[in-house]
């Protein structure tokens, strides 16, 4: 009972919800590397993207749980922030005396909590765009020469109507923008960026989040360009 009044305590506070944001955002990171890799497999082809489909869907008792547990961790991690966004606006109620943010404050750092919105609003319209079919139940009907559902051709159909082509695109550029900053200040979060480390983790947050832009819009592009072999 004490143990489960602390940890109430630790996560009201706002070291506990630094905390709870770092390692959900950790969790996220990790999840999109891994996503994005797995759908990189449309440019081997139908068979290759089918199958690795397949696989993941062979196992439904523990798919859907990860997928609750996934957008859990988005909620959870989206709450945090915002949180810790008005504590922060609650510690210093006085603006700016020139009514903007410091200098050195960047455009993602400024935007996190606008583009985090964003993103969640995202997700909620990828799960129903592809996993539930809701704007489109006829993308979950195709099936290849194997009767496996054919994602390949649900991935071209999907992104074949230039606005929702667009809206990802510009969906992962906030992702991205978002990542830029949220990974550097996860590793602070977590005491695990010092001064010898600044530089290289800053590099590689900006790296990862370009490359995650590049490799999901690349997606996109070549279904909507119809490029995919």
């Amino acid at each position: 009972m004490r143990a489960a009044t602390i940890s109430i305590s630790l996560l009201r506070s706002s070291l506990g919800k630094k905390y709870v944001m770092a390692i959900t955002g950790f969790l996220l990171f990790g999840f999109v590397m891994v996503h994005m890799l797995g759908n990189l497999q449309i440019f081997l082809g139908e068979d290759s993207l089918n199958g690795y489909a397949k696989f993941l869907k062979s196992v439904p008792e523990l798919l859907w749980p990860a997928r609750i547990g996934l957008l859990g961790l988005v909620i959870l991690h989206l709450w945090t922030g915002i949180s810790l966004w008005v504590d922060n606006r609650a510690a210093r109620p006085v603006k700016y005396g020139s009514g903007k943010p410091p200098v050195a404050a960047s455009l993602a750092s400024r935007t996190l909590l606008i583009s985090g919105t964003i993103i969640f609003s995202f997700i909620v319209f990828h799960l129903a765009h592809f996993t539930l079919g809701w704007f489109d139940p006829n993308l979950l009907n195709f099936t290849d020469t194997q009767g496996r559902h054919n994602v390949f051709q649900m991935v071209l159909e999907g992104f074949a109507n230039p606005f929702v082509s667009i809206f990802y695109i510009v969906a992962m550029g906030l992702l991205c923008l978002h990542l830029s900053h949220g990974v550097s200040s996860m590793f602070q979060s977590l005491g695990l960026k010092s001064g010898a480390w600044d530089g290289a983790i800053d590099k590689f947050a900006k790296a990862a989040s370009a490359l995650i832009f590049l490799g999901n819009c690349a997606i996109v592009i070549a279904a909507w360009a119809k490029l995919l072999p």
